[in-house]
């Protein structure tokens, strides 16, 4: 208790000496940066599993071609779930003496439970969400089923034995997927109006769906308990079925975010290692003092651990407070990032993380040298020369080096990018340290041929070598990080704008039959569309690998629907598409024209635990087709090209009976033009993607505003690692700066020798901040972010620049108060 008296009751004194301030400024914008990044990432997290929702209509869904028991409803009721259910069929449908397959969803109150309808009051024209569902003795059909029929709001369409009312025009639904049934023409109707269609007869292909959502923890309880009691051939989805393009644009910005918050943590921790020593160098002759009233090293020791324990306490509440502050500011900023009107509540996680944040840097960085300290003797009070005993190496640098580690590995927990991002770091660090030798050695050599004013800066740098050392370390991982993050974020926004550009196909068109493919082309020209690759497309179903039947996987399954199990769209293409990258194996070439060889997509292939080499069979239209797998492609589904999981070269499907597919890129106000189109096509699919286009363009754009947002807290860790460098030399720097007053020398050459050797040491670490900077954006840009790497100029030029002018100008304001106080009031304190 003593201690503990002690170490608050000397709280307040240390607070003016200095150290103790940049401490907490550094352990607080630390965990500013981790809970503030902790609770965004943790909100938007959410917010994606609900807008990913929107694919099924439902947080989970559940599909069987038999009517489902309405015991599955009954027990989401008792959990406080909410439900909805969805029966689909293929009907055709008149309007008069016109008709066309549809695909018709009948749906119930209530529905969708996630996402939105969108209707309008013409085909083809831009939707507005609706409110509930079509009433009894209402339609809503599609633009593609209104245009092929020629119908119009208001008029009657006969579904089976019941006549019903287009009140509206369907525009998209948030279920509408990609099987065989729902690329027909699409209508939605009232649940009640079923039994009268009398379209469900004995024999009929139904498949009805139960949709259900509610609070996330009883969704997952609900699953296990429906995954457990489900019967065979039903078949169980979650919201892990999201959209490629928003998921990856997130999971882009949330590493992004991730990385930012670790190199802010990494920036404070070199700020709490050098006040740390100087809050050591300070303290000597204090325990020394103490030593000598007859306090033991353990009192000592404690008094010195509480009081970081305080500070440590006093950051981790100031940090937390802050970092939810900016992160209600950056969903302010962001707001509408998602398609969810109310965001989850912030976890409390991010505040756990935040504290232990704090003590971990205060362990890894500040502790070895407390522990220095402790065992200073209590000769120093009468031998100023005696110091405390040189620390081992692992007890020196052995904790901090665990407290990076963890924390890098925290941030990038992928093994491989984890030993990429430590060795590059850990030779980074190498190098600056290295340099900073030499640096230390050129300088002692030099400052006899500069002028009065230089040699005073750079005889500071020879004169105080170890202190030299470790602000070139500080400053140069401080400006590395500063530029590779902004290389990043450039990359990363550079890489959003390329892949959503304006005139991107907004219009998918499917089911295009070979005999008109050519008409369907000119004619799409004609209406001044502008057109993407024309892809051929036959359905096939996978049924063994390597000779092994794929039933087994199936079964291995619980009857679960899997890439092996489900008919797949086939194409065949000579050149690889530019957003298709091979990564094992090799594309084929002309010589290979009619091989039995096949590509496959990366997630296709680890889905099924695939490799080059193996063989796979296929039916084809009733015809077994075997195939060998030539190479993996990393497709980037997020450009809104058409692409295939399965790829075969020209010259083997050619014989199998297929249609083709395109997409093109229409001017707003273009319904006519795709009305003409589908009445004068009526066997072609056509799919408006403007709504999710538009709701990806929000997500890149927030996500980009949220990525330069979080930059802030670098600059601010960057800044105070500026701050703890010039304090820790303060005292020095008093006496020598009263020194020189004392012998003649003008203040004017004192400031210049001060710029000059923060100039010297910002330029230097500048240059080898900038190549740390290209080497590591490399590195991530082309592993972990998924990105291209483009070299640029201006790193190194602001690194060398903008290093020597800030280090200067911060070095300047931070020991103007030194250089301007009076040499008599210096020499007598």
């Amino acid at each position: 208790m003593k201690a503990l008296r002690l170490a608050l009751r000397t709280l307040a004194r240390e607070w003016r000496s200095g150290e103790l301030g940049v401490l907490l400024l550094a352990l607080t914008v630390a965990v500013a940066a981790l809970t503030g990044v902790g609770f965004l990432v943790s909100r938007i997290s959410a917010a994606v599993a609900l807008q990913a929702s929107a694919v099924l209509a439902a947080d989970i869904r559940l599909g069987s071609p038999q009517p489902l028991p309405e015991a599955y409803f009954t027990e989401a009721a008792r959990r406080g779930l909410r439900s909805a259910r969805s029966t689909n069929l293929l009907s055709v449908v008149f309007n008069g003496e016109a008709s066309q397959l549809t695909s018709v969803a009948a749906v119930s109150a209530g529905y969708p439970l996630r996402g939105r309808v969108l209707v309008a009051g013409e085909p083809f024209a831009r939707g507005s969400p609706a409110a509930g569902i079509p009433a009894p003795g209402e339609a809503w059909p599609g633009s593609k089923l209104l245009a092929a029929v020629g119908g119009h709001v208001g008029s009657q369409l006969s579904i089976g034995a019941a006549n019903l009312r287009v009140t509206r025009v369907l525009i998209a639904r948030p279920d509408q997927g990609g099987t065989f049934a729902e690329l027909a023409p699409n209508l939605i109707m009232n649940a009640a109006d079923l039994p009268a269609t009398r379209l469900i007869q004995p024999g009929s292909r139904v498949s009805y769906g139960a949709l259900f959502a509610g609070e996330r923890t009883r969704v997952d309880a609900f699953k296990v308990w429906l995954f457990a009691h489900k019967g065979p051939g039903e078949r169980l989805r979650d919201i892990t079925e999201a959209s490629p393009q928003i998921r990856n644009a997130v999971q882009r910005a949330g590493r992004f975010l991730s990385l930012a918050s670790l190199v802010s943590v990494l920036l404070c921790a070199i700020a709490v290692a050098m006040a740390a020593r100087r809050y050591v160098h300070r303290h000597l002759d204090t325990v020394a003092l103490l030593k000598t009233l007859g306090a033991t090293r353990a009192f000592t020791l404690a008094m010195s651990v509480l009081q970081l324990l305080a500070l440590a306490l006093l950051a981790a509440v100031a940090g937390a407070a802050l970092g939810f502050l900016a992160q209600e500011w950056l969903l302010r900023t962001i707001r509408g990032l998602l398609a969810v009107t109310d965001l989850p509540a912030a976890s409390l996680s991010p505040l756990a993380i935040g504290f232990v944040t704090a003590i971990a840097l205060l362990a890894g960085f500040a502790l070895p040298a407390l522990l220095q300290l402790a065992r200073v003797p209590a000769l120093r009070v009468l031998r100023r020369d005696v110091g405390p005993p040189p620390p081992l190496v692992l007890l020196a640098f052995g904790p901090a080096i665990a407290v990076v580690l963890l924390l890098i590995y925290w941030v990038v927990p992928e093994t491989k990018l984890f030993l990429y991002f430590t060795a590059a770091l850990s030779a980074f660090v190498l190098v600056l340290t290295l340099a900073g030798v030499l640096l230390v050695y050129l300088a002692g050599r030099l400052r006899g041929r500069v002028g009065v004013a230089w040699r005073f800066g750079v005889a500071n740098l020879s004169r105080r070598r170890a202190e030299s050392v470790v602000q070139l370390v500080a400053f140069g991982t401080g400006i590395m990080v500063l530029l590779l993050l902004g290389i990043l974020r450039d990359d990363l926004n550079g890489d959003w704008q390329r892949t959503l550009p304006p005139n991107l196909p907004n219009y998918f068109f499917i089911n295009i039959p070979p005999a008109v493919r050519a008409d369907f082309v000119r004619a799409l020209q004609a209406q001044g569309a502008r057109t993407t690759r024309v892809l051929p497309m036959i359905r096939g179903r996978l049924t063994a690998i390597n000779g092994h039947a794929v039933e087994s996987l199936r079964a291995a399954r619980n009857g679960e629907d899997t890439f092996a199990t489900r008919e797949q769209n086939l194409t065949w293409a000579s050149e690889l598409a530019a957003d298709n990258r091979i990564i094992a194996g090799r594309w084929w070439t002309a010589a290979d024209f009619g091989k039995p060889l096949v590509s496959l997509a990366s997630e296709f292939q680890e889905a099924l635990g695939l490799r080059v080499g193996d063989r796979l069979s296929f039916d084809i239209a009733g015809e077994a087709l075997e195939v060998t797998v030539a190479s993996i492609r990393k497709v980037k589904w997020d450009t809104f090209q058409p692409n295939f999981f399965i790829v075969f070269p020209p010259g083997v499907l050619e014989g199998a009976a297929g249609t083709y597919m395109t997409s093109a890129y229409f001017t707003p106000g273009s319904a006519r033009s795709l009305a003409q189109l589908a009445r004068r096509f009526p066997s072609v699919s056509i799919f408006d993607i403007d709504e999710l286009l538009t709701q990806v363009r929000g997500v890149l754009d927030k996500a980009a505003l949220a990525v330069q947002s979080v930059f802030v807290f670098t600059l601010f860790a960057g800044l105070t690692v500026l701050l703890a460098a010039v304090q820790s030399s303060r005292d020095e720097r008093r006496y020598e700066s009263a020194m020189l007053r004392t012998l003649g020398a003008s203040r004017g050459t004192v400031v210049q020798g001060v710029l000059a050797e923060f100039a010297t040491l910002g330029s230097l670490s500048g240059l080898l901040a900038a190549l740390g900077a290209s080497v590591g954006a490399y590195f991530l840009t082309t592993q972990w972010l998924d990105l291209r790497y483009a070299f640029e100029l201006m790193p190194w030029v602001e690194g060398v620049a903008g290093g020597a002018l800030l280090v200067a100008a911060g070095g300047w304001l931070a020991t103007r108060s030194v250089v301007n106080q009076p040499p008599l009031t210096t020499l007598r304190a």
